[in-house]
């Protein structure tokens, strides 16, 4: 029967570390930021839709619509600048204190 021991170093160790912060952060951009636009396209279209069976003319789509699309695209950047910031420092922080091979 053969045993099989890995050894493993603190470059190694790190080096896991930064595949899976890399791992998460590809999830976030990929499939967190798309449902996050997705989100805001649907909450724009009802919005929209609700104004115009309401009977709101041009000057609110022209105006108010705008101000309200532009805060809830500024809201939902901001918010996912708050969820990819940890891995991003993180990342900065591995590379910083790296060890050496």
């Amino acid at each position: 029967m053969l045993v099989f021991i890995r050894i493993m170093n603190a470059g190694s160790l790190s080096l896991q570390k930064l595949t899976i912060m890399k791992a998460s952060i590809l999830i976030k951009v990929f499939f967190v930021l798309p449902l996050l636009l997705f989100a805001d396209y649907i909450l724009m279209a009802i919005l929209g839709c609700t104004t115009c069976l309401f009977g709101l003319g041009e000057e609110f789509y022209c105006g108010s619509f705008c101000l309200a699309g532009k805060i809830i695209l500024a809201l939902s950047a901001i918010f996912f600048g708050y969820l990819i910031f940890p891995d991003i420092k993180a990342i900065f922080k591995l590379k910083k204190h790296g060890a050496s091979a």
